[in-house]
């Protein structure tokens, strides 16, 4: 994996502004909203601190491990067909004390655990499952205490398919707990206080697709605080999605993360993110970025960013350092999906450090310098050097050399800020769409305020039937052009048709 950055405001012109919160009728200064649809209070998956107890027998016809005898799992996984079922007794078993020593489970393998079995790295062992068998189970077990190297996880170390991760709790691990592989389901799962990442899902030279996340807990990941060790790695936080094409994200609990709870980077496709509950992770709840089609609905987002928003209001930075992040990601009817656009609506956003931003830097695109997706290209042009003086100033290479913030619909979504509880001032009330203004390289088509202007009025990002409560401000086409609700419902922006603002009732 190369390295993978946030992309914030690089310097120059950027583009325009605000977002969401909850349908209602025409604008009204200081008239607590009256919404058409209230979005349901989301249930939270409080799976680490109540999990799930597996059999406290063998069952029939399972192979019973040995929490005695060292190396037990492995030794009888490697004797034993494909298919078996192992159950691990209670008490903690043990690998052999070579790092690389693991378990290398056969296809359709099931690993289920007793009441209170655990394998146990002792930060000896670098991962616990590896190999590349299909369609693996492990159920009611915990993995905890190895120490694979960083962008490596534990748990499908080599990313093999169709595995199924339930009830299991993977904790205290270096790197990630856990990597994805095609059709892989994660489910009732505890992720909790792993070095890197809760999981990666990311597979070197194939696919991932119908990805499913559900009802998993995601807590305190990051422990060792990559982002401050490699600046601008973009290599942490509770779930980090790489080129992911269908994934349902639903019912999870990410919260209280180093960095980003979930984060989408580069060309992921089709993502359904709904009814989780995302709250005090210390940067972003959501960033999805150089991605395409999503569905972003029903979700509970509170007390997020304020860790990361503050420290850049601290040291200066106007960027409106958003919530949920969308960075050069839009939707495209020319890649297939369950959806043609990124539809964000029925949301309830309180009291994080600012809201949503939508974004484009004008100089990241196909074959630039400035690309720092380490030579990746769109899911438009196949080959990266066409993207170059002179074809690409023309159609239809401007166009699709570029990942583009277009076609986000943002509405019936619910705002709530009052400073007084996240404890802020300034520039933490901000909602933005905008774009840098275009240097960088010499050759760009995309110089000077071309790209600001497209997201800001050409490319379908529309605003409507929201509600804000609090002092909410937006950002239009720069950081330094902040704006009232006002001049954002009005030309030349025109947008949140429909929606209510009550500046003094974020309380």
């Amino acid at each position: 994996m190369g390295s993978k950055r946030r992309h914030w405001a690089w310097a120059a012109a950027p583009l325009t502004l605000a977002l969401l919160a909850m349908a209602g009728c025409e604008s009204t200064p200081d008239v607590e909203a009256k919404p058409t649809a209230t979005p349901s209070a989301t249930p939270v998956a409080r799976v680490c601190a109540e999990p799930a107890a597996g059999p406290v027998k063998a069952p029939a016809g399972a192979v019973t491990v040995d929490p005695a005898v060292v190396g037990d799992l492995a030794a009888k996984t490697k004797s034993s067909p494909p298919g078996t079922t192992f159950w691990l007794r209670p008490g903690r078993h043990r690998l052999d004390p070579d790092r690389y020593a693991q378990v290398i489970p056969k296809k359709g393998n099931r690993y289920l655990g007793a009441p209170g079995a655990v394998l146990d790295g002792r930060k000896k062992n670098q991962y616990a499952f590896g190999g590349t068998a299909r369609d693996v189970t492990l159920r009611y077990l915990t993995v905890q205490g190895f120490v694979a190297p960083q962008n490596e996880g534990v748990v499908n170390h080599d990313s093999a398919d169709g595995w199924v991760i339930e009830h299991a709790t993977i904790q205290h691990n270096s790197g990630a707990g856990l990597m994805a592989g095609d059709h892989q389901r994660v489910r009732a799962s505890c992720l909790r206080g792993n070095g890197q990442y809760g999981m990666n899902a990311y597979k070197s030279g194939g696919r991932i697709g119908g990805l499913v996340v559900e009802g998993n807990e995601v807590v305190g990941n990051n422990t060792g605080d990559w982002e401050r060790r490699r600046k601008g790695c973009g290599c942490t936080g509770g779930i980090k999605f790489w080129a992911v094409n269908g994934a349902d994200v639903r019912g999870n609990w990410v919260h209280d993360n180093r960095g980003t709870g979930l984060w989408a980077d580069t060309n992921n496709n089709d993502f359904r993110i709904e009814t989780n509950v995302l709250e005090a992770n210390d940067g972003a709840a959501l960033i999805y970025e150089t991605s395409y089609n999503a569905v972003i609905r029903n979700n509970t987002i509170r007390r997020n960013n304020w860790v990361e928003g503050r420290r850049a209001a601290d040291r200066g930075d106007t960027f409106p350092f958003a919530t949920v992040y969308l960075s050069e990601s839009g939707g495209e009817p020319r890649v297939r999906a369950r959806t043609d656009k990124i539809e964000i609506y029925r949301n309830v956003l309180e009291n994080n450090w600012s809201g949503i931003t939508l974004w484009e830097n004008a100089d990241r695109f196909c074959n630039s310098p400035a690309n720092t997706s380490s030579g990746d290209c769109t899911l438009l042009v196949r080959d990266t050097d066409r993207c170059a003086k002179p074809a690409i100033a023309t159609a239809p290479l401007y166009a699709d050399c570029r990942w583009k913030t277009q076609r986000v619909d943002i509405h019936n979504n619910r705002f709530v800020l009052d400073k007084s509880v996240v404890k802020c001032t300034v520039k933490c009330d901000r909602m933005a769409v905008l774009a840098n203004y275009g240097t960088y390289p010499d050759w760009s088509p995309y110089q000077g305020e071309r790209v600001a202007e497209a997201i800001t009025g050409e490319q379908h990002n529309r605003w409507h039937d929201n509600t804000y409560l609090g002092p909410w401000q937006f950002v239009a086409h720069d950081p330094s052009r902040v704006i009232d609700s006002g001049q954002w419902q009005s030309t030349p922006y025109q947008q949140d048709a429909g929606s209510t603002f009550a500046p003094r009732a974020g309380g």
